[in-house]
C-alpha cells in the first residue's frame, strides 16, 4: 500500500537531514537540518549558499540524504535507518521553482491537466475549472505561456502543481522578479487557496520583502545549519550571524570593541573600530574588552542638522556627509563619523534639509536598533 493512501491533510511535516555535497576545490558543505513544518506557510530565509534549495530538494525526493528521517503526518517518505525512501513520484509534493518551467507549446488547460492523465475526463474538467478559478486566470484556459504575462505564468505554475491534491507543497523562490503588488495578490490567492487544504507549505527566499509579505513563521538558516525559527520580527529584526544580517537588510555592519557593561540600564558601550566613536547597545554576553560586531538598518537611523537634545534616542553621533546617492524614491547618505555609516533619507528631506557632500550632520540612533551578530 501507498504509504501516502489515505488522509494527510493538516499534518505536520518533520525532517531531520543530513547530506554532504563535495564540489573539486572546495571544502565540503554540510547540511544538518532539523525542522517541522506545520499546516500553513513557513519561510525559508537565508542568504545564497545556506542550503535552501538543497533542503527542499531532500524533501521532494530528488535529493538523497545521506542519513535522517522525513515524514508527513504518520507517512514515512525518508529513513536512513530502515532503508525506506519513497520514489519522488509518489511523495505527494508539489514543487514550484524560481524557473516555473511550464511548457511552451502547451496551453494553459493542457499544462494544468498534465499530472491529471489518471482521471476520468468530467473530474479532470472539474479540477482545472476550480483551481484556475481559485488562481483567477480562468480566462486563459486555451493562451499558451508565451502569449500571458510574468505574473500570470506564476498563477498557472501554482495551479498545475496544487491542481494534484497534495499534501505538502515546496516553493523555491516562485515570484522573483514580480513587483510588490502582484505578488501579494498572488500570495493572497495561496492563502485563500490553503485555508481550506491546510497544508504545509515551505516558501524559500533571501528576500526580506517577502518575509514580511508572507508572515507568519520564519526559519532561517546558513551554512546548511538552522540558526533560529519563529515570528518573522523575532527572527530577522534581531539575526544572530552577519550573513544573515545581511540578507535581512541590515546594511551597516560595524566592528568594535566593548568598553563596559551597564547592567543597571540594560546596555554595554561599544568603540567603533579604531576611533573615537561610541554606540550605546543591548547588553550582551560580552565582557569589557571583547570584540562584537554591530549590525544597523540605514533606515532605522535618523539624520539631523543641528544638534539634538531632549530625546529618549541614547545615540548621538557626530559627522559628515561624504556622498549622497539616489535610488528611485530613496536617497542613500553615508556619513563618515570615523566609521562610514548608510542612512536612508527621502530626496523631500535632502531638499528641505539642504543635504550636500561636506555638510556637518548628526545621526540619532535607539540603542534597541543596535544589534549584535556574530
Amino acid at each position: 500500500m501507498d504509504p501516502l493512501d489515505g488522509e494527510v491533510k493538516s499534518a505536520m511535516l518533520t525532517a531531520l537531514i543530513r547530506k554532504e555535497l563535495r564540489k573539486a576545490g572546495a571544502a565540503p558543505f554540510i547540511l544538518d537540518i532539523s525542522i517541522e513544518v506545520p499546516p500553513g506557510i513557513t519561510i525559508l530565509f537565508g542568504p545564497s549558499g545556506a542550503g535552501k534549495s538543497t533542503l527542499l530538494d531532500c524533501i521532494a525526493g530528488l535529493a538523497l540524504p545521506d542519513e535522517g528521517r522525513i515524514v508527513v503526518g504518520g507517512a514515512v517518505l525518508f529513513d536512513s535507518a530502515s532503508a525506506a525512501n519513497l520514489p519522488a513520484q509518489k511523495r505527494r509534493i508539489a514543487y514550484v521553482f524560481q524557473t516555473l518551467a511550464l511548457f511552451p507549446h502547451l496551453t494553459v488547460e493542457e499544462n494544468v491537466a498534465y499530472g491529471l492523465t489518471h482521471l476520468q475526463a468530467d473530474e479532470r474538467a472539474k479540477r482545472i475549472a476550480e483551481i484556475l478559478n481559485a488562481f483567477r486566470v480562468e480566462k486563459l484556459y486555451k493562451q499558451k505561456p508565451g502569449e500571458i504575462s510574468g505574473g500570470e505564468k506564476q498563477r498557472i505554475a501554482l495551479a498545475r502543481s496544487l491542481v494534484t491534491d497534495p499534501c505538502v507543497l515546496l516553493l523555491d523562490e516562485p515570484l522573483t522578479g514580480l513587483d510588490a503588488e502582484l505578488k501579494s495578490a498572488i500570495v493572497d490567492d495561496l492563502r485563500s487557496w490553503n485555508a481550506a487544504k491546510r497544508i504545509p507549505i515551505l516558501y524559500v527566499t533571501h528576500s526580506r520583502e517577502e518575509v514580511d509579505a508572507l508572515g507568519e513563521r520564519v526559519i532561517a538558516i546558513d551554512y546548511g545549519r538552522v540558526v533560529t525559527a519563529g515570528a518573522p520580527m523575532d527572527v530577522l529584526d534581531a539575526p544572530r550571524r552577519k550573513r544573515l544580517a545581511q540578507a535581512a537588510g541590515f546594511e551597516n555592519l560595524l566592528d568594535g570593541t566593548v568598553l563596559d557593561l551597564r547592567e543597571a540600564d540594560g546596555v554595554m558601550r561599544v568603540r567603533l573600530g579604531a576611533t573615537a566613536c561610541e554606540l550605546e547597545v543591548p547588553l550582551g554576553y560580552a565582557a569589557a574588552g571583547d570584540r562584537v560586531r554591530v549590525a544597523i538598518r540605514a533606515g532605522d537611523i535618523l539624520l539631523a542638522t543641528e544638534h539634538p537634545r531632549g530625546l529618549s534616542a541614547r545615540n548621538v553621533i557626530e559627522g559628515r556627509i561624504s556622498s549622497l546617492e539616489s535610488r528611485g524614491t530613496m536617497v542613500i547618505a553615508r556619513v563618515d563619523c570615523g566609521v562610514t555609516l548608510a542612512v536612508h533619507i527621502t530626496p523631500g528631506a535632502v531638499r528641505a534639509l539642504e543635504l550636500a557632500a561636506g555638510r556637518k550632520v548628526w545621526l540619532v540612533l535607539k540603542t534597541h536598533s543596535c544589534h549584535l551578530v556574530e
